[in-house]
């Protein structure tokens, strides 16, 4: 090696150690900005030269080293694992969500339930039958049915009004979707020029990073890797961004629809319907969906139930007073109705008067109360108003358990998938500050190196050859 050729080689090494420096002064300055992956100068030994003509096959001696790239060290495989967690936690803490709402609104225990309004119910029969001859204990019947009716369908309100809220927040989550995905592409565009003409792309990459893993919480999205820098993002197998364009994404219906309308996730080019495999949409989709049998959405099948529940009391509370003689005397008369095609529990309703009270049956006398005593005993029973509406509550409560139970196993795999990322990922200050001293003595080592070749230089050159003159 000639003694230019070491002035080139230490210039090699004080430029990958002042890279080293900047490298490592840079993971420390970030090493508390969220999303933020680490990085190493990714170094390599220039070989030595081609044994030419004149070199006499002699061994030569390398020519330093050299920075090929400044590396991310990032996993693909932990990414993957992230984005999978937090669908999966997004799904569950969207339905966990809704069933505490629905259990929220049953009100059980309390004095504002139903099972609460049930036995006031009953009891005010009992108080009807002891005085038939009162018109104050009919009064007061009246007043525990309406209060009965009230509450169920306030109830059905209260899940109709949820069911719209629910479904604005996913109008939401769609638009934080399109919106994350319009980010995703324009990154893709920039990475894709950044990396074309050799510059370094990781803080871009990293904040790329952190969109993908938020559309995955929100949409269940998967991310596929190209080998121009730019990533693939697909929602239900079909791809939402791809490099630089982005296919958005719709709710149907309107945000006037009522509970018990279809809502279905849609693209809107080219035209199809979206199939989320996790996260807050697929949750919110779940919870939306139509009543079916008992396998349909929370909501709409916990609505259901308070029209089971509604046509189940005014059926047995009827088919009893069907059988008596109101105050007005007439027969065959319903305590309950439920008027129109409607749901059951918007509609129901008792009588209007004491009048159409009917406490005693036909074949008895003016103070007969055979039928408010038999009513009054509609409470007990297998198949029995209370046991049904006991049913209801206890259905929901298991329905609620479960979610919470699954939204805190899936946010414990989330948190552990994290933690799994960051232990790689993440900043160690003091790994940083072990490859800031290493970088700081190979900086003072290269400049050794050249001194001593400039020292080298000066002799040959300026104070040799001096006889003779």
């Amino acid at each position: 090696m000639s003694t230019f050729g070491a002035l080139n080689t230490a210039y090699r090494g004080l430029t990958a150690a002042q890279q080293g420096m900047n490298v490592a002064g840079q993971n420390i300055a970030n090493a508390a900005t969220e999303g933020y992956t680490r990085q190493r100068v990714d170094q390599s030994s220039v070989a030595a030269p081609a044994r030419g003509l004149f070199s006499g096959g002699a061994l030569q001696a390398g020519q330093g080293v050299s920075v090929n790239a400044i590396a991310r060290l990032g996993s693909s495989f932990l990414d993957a694992g992230v984005r999978s967690a937090g669908a999966q936690a997004g799904y569950a803490s969207v339905r966990s969500s809704a069933l505490q709402g629905i259990e929220g609104i049953l009100q059980e225990p309390g004095d504002n339930s139903i099972s609460t309004a049930l036995q006031g119910f009953w009891s005010a029969w009992q108080g009807a039958a002891n005085q038939p001859d009162k018109s104050g204990p009919k009064g007061l019947l009246l007043n525990a049915a309406n209060s009965v009716t009230d509450k169920i369908s306030s109830a059905y309100k209260a899940l109709d009004s949820q069911w719209s809220s629910v479904r604005g927040e996913a109008q939401d989550t769609v638009a934080a979707v399109n919106a994350a995905a319009a980010q995703v592409a324009s990154y893709n565009t920039t990475i894709r020029s950044t990396l074309a003409a050799g510059g370094s792309a990781n803080e871009l990459i990293d904040a790329r990073a952190k969109l993908t893993d938020q559309i995955a919480g929100l949409a269940g999205g998967t991310v596929r890797e190209q080998p121009d820098g730019t990533v693939d993002v697909l929602v239900g197998g079909n791809a939402l961004v791809t490099g630089g364009s982005v296919r958005t994404l719709a709710l149907s219906g309107t945000p006037a629809d009522r509970m018990g309308t279809s809502v279905q996730l849609r693209w809107e080019n080219p035209p199809g319907i979206a199939a989320p495999d996790g996260g807050e949409l697929a949750g919110a989709l779940a919870v939306l969906a139509p009543a079916s049998g008992g396998t349909g959405g929370a909501i709409a099948e916990a609505a259901e139930s308070y029209n089971r529940f509604a046509t189940a009391l005014a059926t047995a509370v009827n088919d009893v007073h069907q059988d008596g003689v109101t105050g007005a005397g007439a027969s065959n008369v319903d305590f309950f109705t439920i008027v129109g095609t409607g749901p059951a529990a918007l509609s129901i309703s008792g009588p209007t008067s004491t009048n159409n009270i009917a406490l005693r049956s036909s074949a008895g006398g003016a103070l007969d109360t055979s039928i408010a005593d038999e009513i009054s005993q509609l409470g007990t029973g297998a198949g029995s108003p209370d046991r049904i509406w006991s049913g209801i509550v206890t259905g929901i409560g298991v329905q609620s358990r479960g979610a919470q139970q699954h939204e805190a196993l899936t946010s414990a795999a989330q948190a552990s998938a994290l933690t799994g990322r960051a232990s790689q990922a993440s900043v160690s200050l003091d790994e940083e500050n072990v490859s800031l001293l290493t970088n700081q003595h190979a900086y003072q080592a290269a400049a050794r190196v050249m001194t001593a070749v400039d020292e080298a230089l000066d002799v040959l050159i300026n104070r040799t050859g001096l006889v003779g003159r």
